[in-house]
């Protein structure tokens, strides 16, 4: 379980890394994400000493969101100053994740439906 735990934090130190080194406005975690990913689909299955340490850590994503919770309440008045830009950046973010996911999931759930007609499936055998 801890070799899983060290992999995870490499692959974000390697996000971090490849963030500073190119100067790219993206956060290190999420490239780090990339990267895993990345390895994962290459190497085709998740090991269990990555498995193992990823579920423990799912069942206690609740406790990882408490420092966020702290800084809202710390920067309080930065909320208060700036809630109206706040809100509208949501609600506008919020709404355009909508409209951009049912437009990547409509035509894909059209041509899995077509795939799955169009090829016999395991009970036709």
């Amino acid at each position: 379980m801890l070799i899983g735990f060290l992999i995870l934090l490499l692959f974000q130190f390697a996000g971090e890394l490849i963030v500073v080194v190119s100067g790219l406005p993206v956060p290190g975690p999420v490239v780090g994400m990339v990267l895993l990913l990345a390895g994962l689909i290459v190497k085709g299955d998740v090991p269990d000493y990555l498995r193992i340490p990823s579920e423990a850590l799912l069942k206690h994503l609740a406790l990882l969101f408490v420092p966020a919770g702290v800084g809202l309440m710390t920067h309080f008045g930065l909320l208060q100053q700036d809630w109206l830009a706040i809100l509208t950046a949501l609600i506008i973010s919020t709404a355009l994740t909508i409209v951009v996911t049912a437009l990547i999931l409509n035509p894909s759930a059209r041509k899995l439906q077509a795939l799955s007609q169009s090829e016999p499936g395991e009970d036709d055998r």
